[in-house]
């Protein structure tokens, strides 16, 4: 939920100021409510959800919920959500990246894959282990702005799954194992090669507003009757 400051000293003859208005984005169980008005609109708006949850049973996180401005951003599925100004440019706009925690999530898994997959077994066993973990992610986060972290993720698995190598073969000069595992300085084994995010295109999610149908909608009720 987010707030905008309320126009105090509107001049005599102006037009009066818009009334607020709301947008809500669900998935699941998980929503968030989009506003376009003051604080004062938002927890008003925040006590009706509440008063409209109630005879299902249900109730607000108060952990979870919370009320911000969208220049301070806030986390949503994974993916952070924040109006910033455009480099080089004094223009504002809403961008939609990958979070921190989910980031250091994904990092968490191919971390302890790479801890816990043997040195006694093949380099092709650890990416076979790895490569999912870095493919789903990429997908899921491949609409938002995610270039510069998937090429961050794609460096981190590197360094994980080449330090493994190491430890495989703490004898080897590095010149040995990058000619052994690393044709074209991508770890292979085999036809298992690691899976690169940085090559994963990056298609921004299209807008489709209310075109999207809910049990609400007229089309849907149609459709039902």
């Amino acid at each position: 939920m987010g707030d905008a400051e309320p126009d105090h000293e509107r001049p005599a003859g102006a037009p009066a100021q818009r009334a607020p208005n709301y947008r809500l984005v669900r998935y699941a169980d998980d929503f968030v409510v989009l506003v376009a008005g003051t604080r004062e609109h938002t927890e008003a708006l925040r006590q009706e959800v509440a008063a409209a949850l109630h005879p299902m049973g249900l109730r607000l996180s108060e952990e979870k919920t919370r009320i911000t401005h969208v220049d301070e951003g806030f986390d949503f599925l994974g993916f952070r959500i924040q109006r910033r100004r455009k480099r080089g440019t004094e223009k504002r706009y809403v961008y939609t990246y990958p979070s921190k925690a989910a980031l250091a999530r994904v990092k968490g898994k191919v971390r302890e894959r790479t801890r816990k997959v043997p040195v006694n077994q093949p380099l092709a066993t650890l990416l076979l282990r790895v490569n999912p973990v870095l493919r789903g992610w990429a997908n899921f986060f491949r609409h938002g702005v995610s270039k510069a972290t998937f090429a961050y993720l794609d460096a981190f698995a590197w360094r994980r799954v080449t330090g493994w190598l190491r430890r495989k073969h703490p004898k080897a000069n590095w010149k040995k194992l990058r000619r052994t595992y690393l044709p074209q300085w991508r770890p292979t084994d085999g036809k298992a090669t690691l899976f690169n995010p940085a090559r994963v295109p990056v298609t921004r999610y299209r807008y489709r507003a209310a075109r999207i149908p809910t049990p609400w909608s007229e089309t849907a009720q149609g459709r039902v009757g």
